[in-house]
């Protein structure tokens, strides 16, 4: 008898969310893993987890990093095989129709979630188990580990257009050597973007890994003490017809199957 497949937390928000959730469950399916939505409705223990995955969403709340709410004021192609071509001119439109009627964000703001979050965080961590912070997610773990966040990321955006699309449109440079590296398996690709906040300062052992190409913007972030506590700023659930991207998630499993559960 085969042994059961890893449990992995996928965290969300109570309404909406429902398109991040459908694409990250099939990401970790194929991965090899077990997908269990998570919402502060929802709620899980990380004991019952074998990995953790802090999904996308509303804004982090800035009392969490000590700053007061603000009002809101051509690429190089990857190198994809034809197969990935075909799957992402089919794919796209279908990533575009689900998020548009399940929509992925309710409110600016969802305080009970970040408490959720940062407690399955903490928790996972203690343990030793693996993470992956998408979107918000990556801010979040920032903010655990005491750093903060820029709220407004538009000032960034003078001499080219702020992007926010599914379509990967934004380059990233990878530092050498990191992790992130080895499991994309390259130092520079394109991600889509879907956020407007971004990390600032770093948290207490989070090392910077990747950054925007023109703007500095934080695209990737690791924890030195941690075996696999990765953020991404991307989303790379909508992005699961380009091989290195589900790399990310085959990563995690693998990592987490010294916690599977009997």
């Amino acid at each position: 008898m085969g042994k059961k497949r890893p449990l992995v937390g996928v965290t969300g928000p109570d309404e909406g969310g429902g398109a991040a959730w459908f694409f990250t469950a099939i990401s970790v399916l194929l991965a090899g893993g077990t997908p269990k939505r998570i919402t502060p409705g929802r709620p899980a223990d990380a004991e019952q987890l074998d990995a953790l995955i802090l999904g996308g969403g509303a804004d982090v709340e800035p009392e969490n990093y000590g700053q007061e709410r603000l009002e809101k004021a051509v690429l190089d192609k990857d190198k994809r095989s034809v197969f990935e071509w075909i799957l992402s001119i089919i794919l796209f439109p279908i990533y575009w129709v689900i998020r548009y009627f399940l929509n992925t964000k309710s409110a600016p703001i969802d305080t009970s979630r970040d408490k959720l979050e940062l407690t399955l965080l903490h928790d996972t961590l203690r343990d030793g188990k693996p993470v992956l912070g998408i979107c918000r997610g990556m801010q979040l773990m920032n903010v655990h580990f005491k750093g903060s966040l820029h709220q407004d990321i538009s000032g960034f955006y003078v001499e080219q257009p702020q992007v926010a699309s599914i379509f990967p449109k934004k380059r990233v440079e990878i530092e050498a050597g990191s992790k992130i590296a080895s499991i994309l398996n390259t130092n520079r690709c394109n991600v889509n973007a879907l956020h407007n906040q971004a990390i600032d300062k770093p948290g207490n052992g989070i090392r910077i890994v990747a950054k925007e190409v023109g703007t500095g913007i934080v695209q990737s972030i690791e924890h030195e003490n941690h075996p696999f506590a990765i953020g991404v700023q991307w989303h790379p659930e909508y992005l699961i017809q380009i091989s290195r991207q589900r790399n990310l998630f085959r990563e995690l499993v693998e990592c987490s199957k010294s916690f599977d559960h009997e």
